[in-house]
């Protein structure tokens, strides 16, 4: 029965049209032992750089990408893909969630391969799906994965602190949407002074001051400044993200100066890029990190009100 039902579905895969552009959203997919070819293992880890050269005018048809989909979680299948004795497919990651049936005709699934429709999604090549972020890149099926996971066209998340927000895009996307649904203030500069202000410091925990974007270089930067428990001892973070690539930010260094009474304190650094999300930098205590107690020294008066003020600059390593 496994090879009839899977014999059936490639001779139908011969005969199906190629389409001119289109792409599988399998962001979800677990990938698990593909089979045994020259093609990628699509479960190496991201930090693996592996370059891959696009390969044009080679895509395959909707017809066959519909029959690699999961009828379960809707995202392209990888192997092991399972099939029911009537044919029916379905990726390894929902096999446990139908309890062994098969969630077409309702017959149980057992343990029987569809081999025949993993090599023929070995021999397939795929636009990226950020295509119309500007990949133009077409990669093989096992390969996909692995190159959206680190495509340089792959949108950013919003920056903003203090809310989940859940818009991506690319960077000038996300500078107007900053501006225009966050209400962020935008400086053009390389220098700033923020003076930051509480009436009542005792009562901030895990508070986020509003964001400040900063344009100079041709680049935009986010400065962040807020309050946290680090143990048990509360503080006051202050750092800089990059909005844009690792590799781009580390072409860039910033300085961060606090002080009073004739005390200060100075933290220097690399700017983070924003593909690492505001709440990985702060709990990374990457950048500026100030006690309450002398936060509050460096208030002056009487030490009850939060009145500090942060300067610093930016500039480009040559």
């Amino acid at each position: 029965m496994e090879n009839s039902a899977s014999l059936c579905k490639v001779c139908n895969l011969r005969n199906l049209p190629m389409a001119s552009a289109a792409y599988i959203d399998d962001s979800c997919s677990e990938v698990i032992d593909p089979p045994k070819s020259d093609v990628l293992d699509v479960a190496e880890l991201v930090g693996d750089h592996i370059p891959l050269t696009p390969k044009p005018n080679v895509v395959a048809s909707s017809s066959v990408r519909e029959l690699l989909e999961c009828p379960v979680c809707l995202s392209a299948m990888y192997p092991p893909i399972h099939q029911c004795s009537n044919g029916h497919t379905i990726c390894s990651g929902c096999k446990p969630r139908v309890h062994n049936r098969c969630p077409t005709c309702r017959h149980e699934l057992g343990n029987i391969r569809c081999l025949a429709l993993e090599k023929v999604a070995a021999s397939l090549e795929l636009p990226c799906k950020f295509q119309n972020f500007g990949c133009l890149g077409i990669y093989p099926y096992y390969c996909k994965l692995k190159h959206e996971s680190q495509c340089q066209y792959r949108p950013y998340s919003c920056p903003y602190a203090g809310s989940e927000c859940t818009v991506a895009g690319d960077i000038p996307y996300l500078v107007n949407h900053l501006k225009d649904d966050h209400k962020v203030d935008m400086h053009s500069g390389s220098t700033f002074n923020h003076r930051y202000v509480k009436s009542n410091p005792h009562e901030v925990e895990n508070a986020t001051w509003m964001l400040t974007v900063f344009s100079c270089f041709g680049q935009y930067f986010c400065l962040h400044f807020e309050a946290f428990q680090l143990g048990m001892a509360p503080v006051y973070i202050a750092f800089l993200r990059f909005m844009g690539d690792d590799t781009e930010a580390k072409n860039y260094s910033y300085s961060l100066e606090v002080g009073g009474g004739g005390r200060k304190m100075i933290f220097q650094g690399v700017p983070r890029s924003i593909r690492d999300s505001h709440r990985k930098v702060r709990d990374s205590y990457d950048g500026l990190i100030i006690q309450r107690n002398m936060a509050l020294f460096f208030s002056g008066g009487e030490r009850k009100e939060l009145k500090l003020r942060v300067t610093g600059r930016i500039w480009k390593e040559q």
